[in-house]
């Protein structure tokens, strides 16, 4: 068991509220990473109707030998309908948003936790997500 996994069992052995509210915030603001395997790419650009070789050029770009889908100048993923407020594949979402907020960085203490509920608000909210799924979904992706 991870470090993280054992810090999170220490705070809340239940489980974490999460319900999201597809408001966008996660898309859109801050720059950073959504870093893409061969399969999401394949499955991002066959929903768009698209090659993965255009896909790529239109939405991906290269950090060192890993790909992340690229952001338009203001930090919003170029992936997301400003108009709409939603992710443009959502169905076919890369496994880094899929698992948000179930991130390591924000389930390791409660005090992150709810960081994380001052920016998402989903987070806190809803359903209780069981602790073993939790950890499943942190599992998925080290972010």
């Amino acid at each position: 068991m991870s470090q993280d996994s054992v810090q999170t069992a220490a705070w809340n052995p239940q489980g974490l509220r999460f319900e999201c509210t597809q408001c966008g915030d996660c898309c859109t603001g801050e720059p950073g990473y959504v870093w893409l395997n061969k399969q999401e790419i394949e499955a991002i650009a066959a929903r768009l109707g698209l090659t993965v070789r255009q896909f790529e050029r239109q939405h991906v770009h290269k950090v060192g030998i890993r790909k992340t889908l690229d952001e338009h100048a203001n930090g919003d993923c170029t992936l997301f309908d400003p108009q709409t407020r939603k992710c443009t594949v959502y169905e076919d979402r890369p496994r880094q948003c899929r698992t948000w907020p179930f991130w390591n960085s924000n389930i390791r203490s409660a005090r992150d936790w709810q960081a994380t509920c001052d920016v998402c608000p989903g987070c806190g909210q809803g359903d209780l997500v069981p602790l073993e799924e939790v950890r499943a979904q942190a599992a998925v992706i080290r972010v």
